[in-house]
């Protein structure tokens, strides 16, 4: 059984310290509050640590892996407790005996630890960030710093809530092009491989000189045949290697700029960007937040490395005093003339959290209708490229099926 030191306060506020035998961190608390004692830190002492035969058998790791569900979950029930009067302590404690999931379960353990050991809460989550994203950790420090942490909670519960809505109708509207696309590589590739060389075989018969984009398709097909896995190889490489590109700093920042240059999704990924920043910038200040807390945290919800540098100095100008909107011209990607209008507008009649909101919402419709058109476009430009690819494949085998007739005779 692990042993654990322990420090606690005494009923006469004296300190007391020393080592429990127990299971977990958990009835190690029990047994100090059993004893009258109030705990104030508990750590495993080293080397003193056993497991148990059961644990030995576990021989995979167990998935740590909290899904979006169980997190927008703990976030909401945790503002309710805390908007009840519940101590953050025991709210913790409580979302982590009822969760039926045992990796979230888990992930809420190690977080009400690190808080009854003194850290905040905003630290204890940054510890863990594939569960609790910077910009989530960014508004509950904004929350615990003002005082309002149970609003803030409930704020970000519906901040994730919307975004997940925004992200599946992208998901949905990109469903059937992707068909589409898949559909084409697979058909071209079974062309290459096995319909093309059926008719190679009958061109070697006559011995007779094939069109140029006859043999063109004829050593595409014999390059896809011989060289096939070595070509799947390589692609494996190629997307390995771009992969680890795109996740350095540099990487990421290349090819965020380059999707913001595309003709159609540049303008469409920055809209995004926008009605993100906005929706956080509006539920910060509505929630008391002060403007240049607001404006950081909410700049890590853009997503765009390029656009958060870009607001970075956006902040400056408004920490040097100038207004939001004025600050904002700075980014003419991310912010229209006619966004900064409105913004001054609300900036000058108060209600600049409402607009904010409001004009997230509004984006929100709008985004939805031109991501339709964009779809509805790329659908028939998708179906053009496939239909080229194979009527030009079936072109240039039939061209020498019509000549045939004449080497015969």
């Amino acid at each position: 059984m692990p042993s654990f030191q322990y420090r606690a306060l005494r009923a006469d506020g004296s300190i007391d310290s020393g080592n429990l035998d127990a299971g977990g961190r958990q009835e190690v608390y029990r047994l100090l509050e059993g004893r009258g004692l109030k705990p104030v830190g508990v750590e495993e002492a080293a080397g003193k640590s056993t497991v148990s035969g059961s644990e030995k058998t576990h021989f995979l790791p167990r998935s740590r892996r909290v899904s979006f569900r169980a997190l927008e979950g703990f976030t909401r029930q945790l503002s309710s407790l805390l908007a009840a009067g519940v101590p953050l302590a025991r709210s913790l404690q409580i979302l982590g005996r009822e969760t039926s999931s045992a990796s979230a379960a888990e992930k809420w353990r190690e977080v009400h630890d690190l808080v009854v050991d003194g850290a905040s809460l905003a630290d204890s989550m940054a510890r863990s960030p594939e569960t609790f994203p910077r910009v989530y950790t960014a508004m509950i420090q904004a929350g615990e710093t003002g005082g309002f942490l149970d609003v803030v909670l409930g704020q970000i519960a519906d901040f994730q809530l919307r975004e997940k809505d925004l992200k599946a109708k992208v998901v949905s509207a990109l469903i059937y092009p992707a068909v589409l696309l898949c559909l084409a590589l697979a058909v071209l590739v079974f062309l290459l491989t096995f319909f093309i060389p059926r008719f190679q075989a009958i061109f070697a018969g006559f011995g007779a000189q094939l069109p140029l984009i006859t043999r063109l398709i004829v050593n595409a097909s014999d390059l896809a045949r011989d060289y096939g896995p070595f070509l799947a190889l390589i692609v494996v490489v190629l997307f390995v290697v771009i992969r680890n590109w795109l996740r350095s700093d540099q990487g990421m920042r290349s090819w965020q700029n380059l999707v913001l240059r595309l003709p159609v999704v540049g303008p469409l990924n920055a809209r995004f960007a926008m009605t993100r920043f906005c929706r956080m910038l509006g539920t910060l200040i509505g929630a008391g937040v002060p403007l240049i807390d607001a404006l950081r945290v909410a700049r890590e919800s853009i997503g765009n490395r390029t656009l958060v540098d870009a607001v970075e100095r956006s902040i400056e100008r408004v920490r040097q005093g100038d207004g939001l909107s004025v600050s904002l011209s700075d980014c003419p990607r991310l912010f229209p003339d006619s966004v900064l209008e409105m913004i001054s507008v609300a900036e000058e009649t108060g209600m600049l959290d409402k607009e904010l909101v409001r004009l997230a919402a509004t984006t929100d419709g709008d985004l939805d209708r031109q991501l339709k058109t964009a779809v509805s476009l790329a659908e028939p430009l998708l179906l053009f490229v496939m239909a080229g690819f194979i009527g030009t494949i079936f072109i240039g085998m039939l061209i020498p099926i019509f000549t045939i007739q004449e080497y015969i005779k």
